[in-house]
């Protein structure tokens, strides 16, 4: 298994290439977390990163890719990945393709998270942490139940800075922008398979299987 997950934020990708990875024992590879491991490592990537940071500037497509180069060489990646949030781009796109083609390997699938402009930023503008628990809960899908828990055991449902309808909708504009397009790439390709990412996990989950031939 060896693919893709796009979709745009409060899509649900994350949560479903969690989920592929458990079942499969395949790992799922964030760019977010490559960069913080190697940091945090001081691998020979993760020094060149962490000066370009802390300089201020986005690390290149190049150093993420050779990053992502140097994870497909572990073992744990040699039955498959998921990969998560990357390629971001165009760039990224032909990046991933040349890797892929330096290693002898073929992505399976990119999995678009198929899901309406509505339903997303309900998703995201409705996000709420129990200052209590802690717990992540959503005031347009969580149970009352799970809310009203929260309020009587003292707890405050708080919502973070950047969930709110600005924010959120210029990261939607950004993904329109940059990410978008690499629909119609994987498309042309006869690798895009689309999922209807609404609905409760477990059931998005198991429409996920059977479009990649799982069930």
């Amino acid at each position: 298994m060896r693919i893709v997950m796009l979709g745009a934020p409060g899509s649900g990708k994350g949560t479903q290439a969690k989920l592929l990875q458990a079942d499969h024992g395949v790992p799922q590879i964030s760019t977010g977390d490559l960069l913080r491991s190697a940091v945090a490592e001081a691998t020979e990537l993760g020094l060149i990163a962490k000066a370009v940071m802390e300089s201020g500037e986005l690390v290149s497509d190049e150093i993420v890719s050779a990053m992502i180069k140097e994870r497909f060489g572990h073992p744990d990646a040699a039955r498959g990945f998921i990969l998560d949030g990357y390629p971001r781009n165009l760039a990224q796109a032909e990046d991933l393709n040349a890797v892929l083609g330096e290693l002898g390997i073929e992505l399976d699938a990119a999995v678009l998270m198929d899901v309406s402009t509505a339903v997303l930023m309900k998703r995201l503008t409705g996000r709420r942490t129990c200052s209590r628990t802690g717990k992540l809960l959503n005031i347009y899908f969580s149970p009352p139940e799970e809310l009203d828990a929260c309020l009587a055991a003292g707890g405050e449902l708080l919502q973070r800075g950047d969930d709110n309808e600005q924010a959120i909708g210029n990261r939607l504009e950004v993904y329109e922008r940059q990410t978008a397009p690499l629909i119609a790439y994987y498309r042309k390709r006869g690798l895009l398979k689309p999922v209807a990412a609404q609905g409760a996990v477990d059931e998005i989950h198991a429409r996920l299987r059977t479009t990649l031939g799982l069930a």
